[in-house]
């Protein structure tokens, strides 16, 4: 049975662009592409994973998820992992017509 999840992008924070959370938390960010709504989610893969594309670290597998707000499943791929504020600056220039972006 091929069931289709819409696909966002998501955000993986890590050292100097995570320093306004617990460092203990590793989370997901993304944007529902039914509803709108900001949510997050547990990181699940080993950061040794990631791979080195488009020059970003990406996790091109990705995850299915369920939104909080509407109870829909999507699909975050690719996470993106940010290690600084410049690479949070490129990620902005380059995805900034993605909603995760415009929605600050």
């Amino acid at each position: 049975m091929g069931r289709h999840n819409l696909e966002t992008v998501g955000v993986r924070r890590t050292g100097w662009a995570a320093l306004d959370r617990d460092p203990q938390k590793d989370m997901v960010e993304f944007i529902c592409p039914h509803c709108g709504a900001r949510d997050k989610k547990n990181a699940r893969r080993e950061r040794a994973l990631y791979h080195f594309t488009d020059g970003f670290l990406q996790d091109l597998q990705g995850e299915v998820t369920q939104c909080h707000a509407c109870k829909q499943y999507l699909r975050v791929v690719p996470i993106v992992m940010l290690h600084d504020q410049d690479e949070t600056r490129r990620f902005e220039a380059v995805f900034s017509d993605e909603e995760l972006v415009n929605s600050r």
